[in-house]
């Protein structure tokens, strides 16, 4: 989770959590332990992250343009494209070691503070620090969040907007484009995050949401109160599984699909949500996949 970019942090704490996992591994430093790579310590990610961005070459406009500028790719300016990428590849990644360089050295100069902690300390330490983020014990998936809208019911016949979210804030879509987001499934609430940033856009506890589902095999749904949310990922039959088990162990109360007669008489007594849960919005029901057998 760490190694992966999971837990935001500072490099500051993720250079300390590398040190711990170096004492855990091998007790106190020596130069004689045994060192790992630095991806099995570090997130690579932070690392690339130093590096200056490619230059952005902007878009030939004309097709004549276009076909002169393909001709001399061929040629002799072609040669010397191709140099000029080679050169600063080969500049980045002397960067990219220098960087790492620097980065080991800083994660041994803290493994060496903790000499005398013995391997359950540092695991007990190593897990402290994880726990400090708000959103520890939750599964992330990478999503895009492609659109947001009104159910139907709510408001008829109006098309997916494309979204941009703030904190605290989905009910009101403007135009932009799709955004690369964590969605973080807990024992208690399905949360947003930007990624790499510590505390969610915003965080739905299980009682307001009313329905979930596949449209296809790489769109997923998930109805808000009064608002559908739709994510683009490769992972749908996973979120999926993992808020049914949620769902299920929390006892909330799976009620008839929309076309099935209810098989008992409607009460006026709220359902009972477990402690820690917020006020239902609605019975939560999970529509499979279309094609799916599932039930």
């Amino acid at each position: 989770m760490v190694l992966r970019g999971y837990v935001p942090t500072s490099e500051e704490t993720l250079q300390t959590l590398a040190a711990l996992r170096l004492q855990s591994l091998n007790s106190d430093f020596s130069t004689h332990a045994p060192f790992p790579r630095l991806e099995e310590l570090f997130p690579p990610h932070v690392l690339h992250a130093r590096l200056p961005p490619l230059p952005h070459r902007p878009p030939t406009k004309c097709r004549g343009a276009r076909l002169r500028a393909g001709l001399l790719a061929g040629g002799l300016w072609g040669q010397a494209l191709a140099k000029q990428r080679a050169e600063r590849d080969q500049r980045l990644r002397g960067r990219l070691r220098e960087e790492g360089a620097s980065t080991m050295a800083a994660i041994v100069e803290k493994w060496k503070l903790l000499q005398g902690m013995g391997r359950p300390e540092a695991m007990a330490a190593y897990m402290a620090l994880v726990r400090e983020w708000p959103g520890f014990g939750s599964t992330l998936f990478d999503v895009d969040l492609q659109a947001v809208r009104p159910q139907l019911g709510v408001v008829q016949g109006q098309l997916w907007q494309w979204a941009t979210l703030t904190a605290l804030s989905l009910q009101s879509p403007v135009g932009c484009g799709p955004q690369r987001l964590w969605l973080g499934i807990g024992a208690k609430a399905v949360s947003l995050y930007k990624p790499g940033e510590p505390e969610p856009l915003d965080s739905f506890c299980y009682g307001r949401i009313s329905s979930f589902g596949a449209s296809d095999s790489s769109t997923f749904r998930l109805s808000v109160e009064d608002r559908d949310l739709l994510f683009e990922t490769s992972q749908v039959e996973e979120i999926a599984q993992l808020l049914n088990t949620y769902l299920a162990s929390a006892g909330t109360q799976r009620l008839p699909r929309p076309q099935e007669p209810p098989t008992s008489p409607p009460t006026s007594e709220p359902t009972v949500l477990p402690q820690g849960f917020c006020t239902a919005a609605g019975p939560w029901q999970h529509r499979p996949p279309v094609g799916s057998s599932h039930s």
